[in-house]
């Protein structure tokens, strides 16, 4: 029989942001998005305070201050790092490893003693909190789906929160039936808050009327996704581990401002910047991109006048080489601007997506060296050792008065040298 661990970060974003200051544990914290403008992630003491996930800061934060929360600026270089190093402790108890997400990942349990396995969610847990400092839930079961239920029953439930783990592989078939049915569809894997709606208007208002429903009419009024969800939920595993990543199909990078831009030679940084970043994200998985689409648009939310375009660039011959995306980017921006306008967000898109070993080149190539590909790997080593950006094109820039705002950042623990934390006698 198939076995799956879904395991799962504890509120990871503000998590990440106490391993390394001690002063934090107990306290409510929150972690807001771009710009500081919304929060994003909170701890359960911030959400005792009645601290709403999307809220915008500026309305919570005169409670948040009464209340005694912290709050940080979105610090992902250090989530990404201490997200890799969690994956890195798990893939210690497992032959198979799917990253689905920055804070979760499911684990092949196959092979490994059923009398075992919720001790196994034990050692799981201390091995991860001892090696990186993080807390999580482990959801042990037969499909993905349950094995997703039972890390929502491990955080959730009264019965299974002390330790963290729920292996409803031991759990009777009446008692999970109680389970089920004490749970709203909206909480079961691939459901959502519209989806739950429309079956709870047909009489499904619960996970165990959904297990329980025909699957074939499922399949007929909804889809056929929903119909795989109902025999997961029954134990008929339909969803195999994804060991490796599918390559996206486009890769997309945009930011608000930290302040409207009018300027078009500020623009033209910040979207240099942006298709520099995305040129790194496409060598990453051995890509090319066909063309590149920018985008920008003013505040929608104030009375400042309204102005939104995209355009894009169709290149040459497909390239990954950061000289000729950022040249593609900064000649559609050129294309877009129109002076008088307030900006608040631009961004860069890399469509076309297809791998760089097999594309199709053209008789005058219009590359900008002999080997591009030889000085893009010699730039992202250098960017990789001391720092991203430490090599960038000049329509980059320096100054960057445009970057968003992010008052609240914390220290680059471990990925910034001069932000590693140090030990006094």
């Amino acid at each position: 029989m198939a076995t799956f661990a879904l395991v799962d970060v504890n509120s990871f974003y503000c998590s990440c942001e106490r391993v390394f200051d001690v002063r934090l544990q107990d306290v409510p914290v929150v972690v807001l998005s771009n710009n500081d403008g919304c929060v994003i992630a909170r701890t359960s003491e911030a959400k005792a305070l009645g601290i709403k996930m999307g809220e915008p800061w500026f309305k919570v934060r005169d409670m948040a201050q009464r209340g005694g929360v912290k709050a940080y600026s979105s610090n992902y270089a250090l989530y990404a790092d201490m997200s890799q190093r969690c994956m890195t402790v798990l893939s210690q108890f497992a032959s198979s490893v799917e990253v689905y997400s920055i804070d979760e990942s499911f684990l092949a349990l196959d092979g490994h003693d059923p009398a075992r396995l919720a001790s196994l969610g034990g050692e799981i847990r201390a091995r991860v909190l001892q090696w990186t400092g993080l807390p999580v839930g482990v959801g042990i079961a037969s499909t993905k789906t349950l094995a997703k239920f039972a890390n929502h029953l491990a955080k959730k439930h009264p019965a299974f929160t002390p330790a963290g783990v729920c292996n409803l592989i031991d759990v009777p078939p009446a008692r999970l039936d109680k389970l089920l049915a004490a749970t709203s569809t909206e909480d079961i894997w691939g459901v959502g808050r519209r989806l739950s709606a429309r079956l709870a208007a047909q009489g499904i208002e619960d996970a165990l009327a959904l297990r329980d429903a025909p699957a074939d009419q499922i399949r007929t009024r909804y889809s056929v996704v929903l119909e795989r969800t109902i025999l997961e939920m029954r134990g008929v595993s339909c969803l195999a581990l994804e060991e490796v990543m599918p390559d996206r199909k486009e890769i997309v990078v945009s930011r608000s401002f930290g302040r409207p831009v009018v300027e078009l030679h500020e623009l033209r940084e910040a979207v240099a910047s942006y298709a520099t970043r995305a040129s790194e994200k496409l060598r990453r998985q051995a890509g090319a991109a066909g063309g590149v689409s920018v985008f920008l648009h003013t505040n929608l939310f104030n009375d400042d006048p309204r102005y939104s375009a995209s355009t894009a660039v169709q290149l040459v011959e497909p390239s990954a080489d950061m000289r000729e995306l950022v040249g593609a980017a900064c000649a559609a921006l050129q294309r877009l601007f129109r002076p008088g306008y307030r900006y608040a967000k631009a961004g860069v898109m890399l469509l076309d997506l297809a791998p760089a070993a097999i594309r199709q080149e053209t008789l005058w190539s219009p590359s900008l060296s002999r080997d591009p590909a030889a000085l893009m790997r010699a730039v992202d080593g250098i960017n990789k050792r001391m720092g991203r950006g430490t090599l960038r094109t000049a329509a980059a820039g320096q100054r960057r008065a445009w970057s968003m705002r992010r008052q609240r950042l914390s220290p680059c623990y471990t990925t910034r040298w001069q932000d590693v934390p140090m030990a006094r006698a």
